[in-house]
């Protein structure tokens, strides 16, 4: 049973790297692929959707944390607790800009929630780069921690580019058509050369406007691979610790008996969810709370 919570916990997190990693990495670059307040609505009504889905995997890699690995958690919040108050504080940030931005009018208002939105976002990407590399050497945040934050903070937004390509019809940066009014949020060229400056070129050679859907998932698929690798490498040398971490057996039993069942539930809705807001759907045909 132990082994098959442990499999569990590294399907919850490499899940919420790899989903709701692509929402961290559009919210980084809101600003950029979002050139007017028309974009930026456009773009955080499209991506809303995912962002309630995605932390749906948070709350879970929390929930077993807590309850499958009592002592580690223990030892993980001890031993990483600025991080982790980075962590939740940039989450707060994140989410506040999306709950409040159209909670009043004026374009003051919107772009100051907006900013928050991308603050956030890049708190989450870098408090969880430095809280792996930590993790994956010994509980200890050194000066590799920085280089770590800053490597997947690079990821996700490679990530959050690729994610803008799929999701919106006319492109994250390109010209969005909203009914029968065509809003201008950029050039394409404008959005590869800022994420190429983050990602070493490499973000500007991702399918834009015109390439075809399929293309576009490809390139979606193959960012949430990278976006995960981290926390994959993380789980892959640190098995043997959490598996020594373990709760003990009945726990586990009762934890089963509990959970396990709603696993299902939770993967249903998560397919649900891509496949209803998906490209060509999320803006244009759902209102947005957002």
């Amino acid at each position: 049973m132990d082994i098959l919570w442990t499999v569990l916990f590294a399907v919850l997190l490499i899940g919420y790297f790899a989903l709701e990693g692509a929402n961290i990495g559009l919210g980084m670059l809101l600003p950029a692929l979002g050139r007017t307040q028309e974009g930026r609505d456009r773009i955080v009504a499209a991506m809303a959707p995912f962002v309630l889905a995605g932390e749906v995997w948070l709350v879970a890699v929390a929930g077993t944390l807590f309850g499958v690995y009592p002592q580690a958690e223990g030892e993980v919040l001890f031993g990483l607790y600025p991080l982790v108050v980075c962590l939740l504080v940039s989450w707060i940030v994140r989410d506040a800009g999306l709950w409040f931005r159209r909670r009043a009018d004026g374009p003051a208002w919107r772009a100051g929630w907006d900013r928050m939105i991308c603050l956030g976002s890049w708190g989450l990407a870098l408090s969880w780069g430095a809280a792996l590399t930590a993790l994956a050497t010994g509980l200890s945040i050194t000066p590799a921690a920085l280089a770590g934050a800053a490597a997947l903070a690079a990821l996700l937004a490679f990530h959050g580019r690729a994610f803008a390509s799929w999701l919106l019809p006319g492109g994250a940066a390109g010209t969005v058509a909203t009914g029968t009014t065509t809003v201008a949020t950029g050039t394409t060229e404008a959005a590869g050369e800022l994420s190429g400056a983050v990602l070493g070129g490499a973000a500007g050679r991702l399918p834009g406007p015109a390439a075809g859907a399929g293309r576009g998932a490809a390139a979606l698929a193959g960012t949430a691979c990278l976006a995960a690798a981290p926390a994959a490498a993380l789980l892959a040398g640190t098995a043997p610790w959490l598996l020594e971490h373990t709760a003990p057996a009945d726990t586990l039993n009762v934890l089963s008996l509990m959970i396990l069942p709603c696993a299902p539930l939770m993967a249903g809705a998560q397919v649900w969810v891509w496949r209803t807001f998906g490209p060509r759907r999320a803006a244009d045909r759902f209102p947005s709370f957002f």
